[in-house]
């Protein structure tokens, strides 16, 4: 039995959603890194916002050159005890929600010049709270647009809302929900069949 009140009910080209799904969409359609590079990584950020990979696919091209327009920190390079007083600086003056993308070896945990380098910070999370990782010497610049899209899937799951306490009409100050922390979908490692035996012996020289 069809119900021709429901037919119609809404015009073309209407979308119906949340308030929080909305602001959620425009922010991680709208991300603006801020123009902030340390070392050789930042050739391959160069890279990625240019004409090949273009980083402005994905909503995040306009590079801002203050950290009062950023709500993106992409720390590539290596991160020094001098420059890391900079970064905390840097970092304290973007705007809330504000995340960070540690790129390249030497950002993750201090590359191969800490073992030698007195310099050196081993981490750039020893500074400021890092969102993604994106290992590599140096990373591909499609490593860091999957490290973007980590980034927005984060923003996408932010939560806005708050809850009721138990029995109340009214919100408890903080009582807020969790965000919904998003589960990689691109885990790099193929399914590996169990009936597969790789071969061994194809490359023996038998002559």
């Amino acid at each position: 039995m069809t119900q021709p009140w429901i037919e119609g009910r809404f015009e073309e080209n209407v979308f119906v959603t949340s308030v929080e799904q909305a602001i959620n969409w425009a922010r991680q359609s709208s991300v603006w890194p801020m123009t902030f590079g340390l070392a050789c990584c930042a050739i391959e950020m160069m890279a990625t916002g240019a004409s090949r990979y273009d980083i402005d696919r994905f909503g995040a091209g306009a590079f801002r050159a203050t950290p009062r327009q950023a709500d993106l920190m992409i720390v590539a390079g290596t991160v020094t005890y001098k420059m890391a007083s900079r970064v905390r600086r840097l970092y304290n003056m973007m705007p809330d929600p504000k995340f960070v993308i540690a790129m390249g070896a030497c950002t993750v945990g201090g590359g191969p010049y800490f073992k030698w380098g007195y310099h050196v910070v081993k981490g750039v999370d020893l500074v400021v709270p890092v969102d993604v990782y994106v290992p590599g010497c140096p990373p591909r610049p499609e490593a860091l647009l999957e490290g973007l899209m980590r980034i927005q899937d984060k923003i996408q799951g932010h939560r806005i809302a708050k809850r009721k306490a138990a029995g109340s009409r009214f919100l408890e100050l903080g009582d807020k929900l969790e965000d919904e922390l998003p589960v990689p979908h691109h885990s790099g490692h193929p399914e590996v069949d169990e009936t597969y035996r790789p071969l061994t012996d194809h490359q023996k020289i038998t002559g």
